[in-house]
């Protein structure tokens, strides 16, 4: 017990530090992703209802394409080809010039991609399930598109995504164990390490594991509270 109090604690020779830092990064990971997520599929959403054909097709290869795509290689993909692809932009005006995506990024615009993709199926079906009338009042009290779905739309999609855009929240957080594989320091990636130099796998693998489990469950509070908050103005029938 004193052994494990030990390799868990923050003394020269725990691994307390370099977990709690991971944590700090998974958490900033997610948080950092979500609005790009968020903008990104509501945008995808817009496109995939819009009268304009190719507004529509483009939406529906965006989704096709990172929904189908392993979150995995979506990462590699990113990390690997934006770098070379952005380097060899920057070649043609610099010849000697070099970059280097960083892994925290990459990891925020794949994971970002994979979420945008399927909020934006998950906003969608909110759009379909608001009456077409909620539209027309809007216009008929002399409302603009945009003040109409300020105003009048995107509270009631809000309230209506809201359970589906939880449990993808839930499943971003345990994507971003995969950025673990391009070096970024995350939870899995520290207790990963510290279970190779200490040869104590299931130790911190198993604090790993309650680590994710504990985030979970805080965040199921938060967006239960939410969900409650936007329930507030609903009429009870």
């Amino acid at each position: 017990m004193d052994n494990v109090l030990t390799l868990l604690g923050f003394g020269p020779e725990g691994w307390g530090g370099a977990i709690l830092r991971g944590v700090v990064v998974t958490v900033s990971l997610a948080l950092a992703t979500l609005p790009l997520g968020l903008l990104v599929g509501f945008l995808v959403a817009l496109a995939k209802q819009s009268r304009e054909p190719s507004l529509r097709m483009a939406g529906n290869i965006y989704t096709t394409i990172f929904r189908g795509l392993p979150e995995l290689l979506t990462l590699f993909l990113v990390f690997y080809g934006a770098q070379i692809g952005i380097q060899a932009v920057i070649r043609l005006f610099d010849p000697g010039a070099a970059i280097e995506i960083n892994s925290f990024v990459a990891g925020m615009v794949a994971l970002g991609a994979v979420f945008s993709a399927y909020a934006s199926e998950t906003f969608l079906s909110a759009f379909r399930a608001i009456p077409r009338g909620q539209y027309e009042g809007g216009y008929a009290i002399g409302l603009t598109d945009g003040q109409t779905m300020r105003l009048v739309i995107l509270p009631q999609l809000i309230r209506i995504a809201l359970p589906g855009l939880g449990n993808l929240w839930m499943a971003l957080l345990k994507d971003t164990a995969l950025v673990s594989v391009i070096g970024l320091a995350d939870i899995l990636r520290q207790t990963g390490v510290a279970a190779r130099v200490t040869k104590h796998a299931f130790l911190f693998f198993g604090v790993a594991a309650l680590l994710y489990l504990m985030l979970a469950i805080l965040s199921s509070f938060v967006i239960s509270a939410i969900e409650e908050r936007t329930r507030r103005g609903e009429v009870k029938r």
